[in-house]
């Protein structure tokens, strides 16, 4: 296995009101030496907004702003703006986040040229009840995994949606853009439980109820990755941003361990092909780090290890995540290492 060194906590909570609950899952963008940090930052109530604290090198914060970077300013996410990821694609940096409205939870995104002000997309994942998209998943069942229609086949039998009256959606979550198009068009990974998703498109008008009708009917030829293996029991989701390798797309991402205790969550790393990335070119079977120290093992949820950026240096991958939704920490291994172990599992 690949040696994993763990650097600890570089980010903590403050007294700020906007992050006095916990600060974690941050997206990162590196320019040369400068490491760009979007994190989310939670409040008292649970209430998250995104804040910004600028690096020199991997580990060194030399700036954080006393005030959000970017907050809640819509319906869809009057709870909070969660999990940033941070992407360049040509001159444009994409923010991506799960938008969340205290019950529902939906990917979307904004772009800026300046990582200062930036423009709302919108939500750009599909928006069904429960009812809806059980009957469209099951159109999938004899070419897709069970696990994927078991959920929501005893969402359906409990009847969980009246309870709600109608006003809950299935959760899409964990939006990660390529930083580059393939094909000429936006490539974006997102989870509709408990598998990864690729998702194409050019402009979020595309993006109609029709479309996620027949993307979800045809679920199976978008998928990604499925969960394998006793560590990705629960579910999977999209963690780091790819980086674009000459031997694929190396993917960091997360899995979730469901155990009697309660979920575990890992950091996972699979390289993809280049052109069609649904290709899985090398997986590892073990996690590449999980919760071991106390500070990812103890906080507002336990035991959490939950990767969503990365930067490069000195032949190293540094890998930014949250540890126990409560504080930032940095883990890295050797980048040439890392890959050497992947392509030892090409399949």
């Amino acid at each position: 296995m690949v040696e994993v060194t763990k650097h600890g906590i570089i980010l903590k909570k403050t007294d700020n009101s906007f992050e006095d609950m916990g600060v974690f899952n941050p997206g990162i963008f590196q320019d040369d030496n400068t490491v760009h940090m979007f994190y989310r930052a939670m409040r008292t109530g649970g209430f998250s907004s995104i804040g910004y604290c600028k690096l020199a090198g991997p580990l060194t914060i030399v700036e954080r702003s006393k005030e959000p970077l970017f907050y809640a300013s819509n319906s869809y996410e009057f709870q909070g703006v969660e999990d940033p990821r941070i992407t360049k694609i040509e001159d444009t940096f994409y923010l991506s986040y799960t938008a969340y409205d205290g019950i529902n939870a939906f990917g979307a995104y904004a772009i800026s040229n300046d990582l200062k002000d930036f423009e709302r997309k919108g939500i750009i994942t599909p928006k069904f009840t429960f009812e809806e998209y059980s009957d469209l998943i099951k159109k999938n069942s004899d070419k897709i995994s069970e696990s994927h229609i078991n959920f929501y086949n005893l969402f359906i039998r409990y009847r969980l949606g009246d309870l709600m009256k109608g006003k809950i959606y299935v959760w899409d979550k964990n939006l990660v853009f390529f930083p580059k198009k393939i094909d000429g068009k936006l490539a974006v990974l997102h989870r509709l439980y408990p598998s990864i998703q690729l998702l194409y498109f050019n402009n979020p008008e595309e993006l109609t109820v029709e479309f996620w009708k027949t993307y979800i009917t045809n679920l199976y030829k978008h998928i990604v990755l499925f969960p394998e293996g006793q560590q990705e029991s629960s579910h999977i989701g999209a963690g780091c941003p790819p980086v674009e390798t000459e031997d694929g797309w190396l993917l960091i991402y997360h899995s979730a361990q469901s155990t009697p205790e309660g979920f575990v969550y890992h950091a996972c790393a699979a390289l993809l092909d280049l052109e069609n990335p649904t290709k899985i070119i090398g997986l590892l079977k073990e996690p590449l780090f999980s919760p071991t120290e106390t500070w990812e093992k103890e906080g507002y949820v336990n035991n959490v290890v939950f990767p969503t950026g990365t930067a490069i240096f000195n032949k190293n991958l540094y890998i930014y995540y949250g540890a126990a939704d409560s504080r930032v920490a940095v883990a890295s291994v050797n980048f040439n290492e890392l890959m050497q172990e992947l392509k030892k599992t090409q399949k």
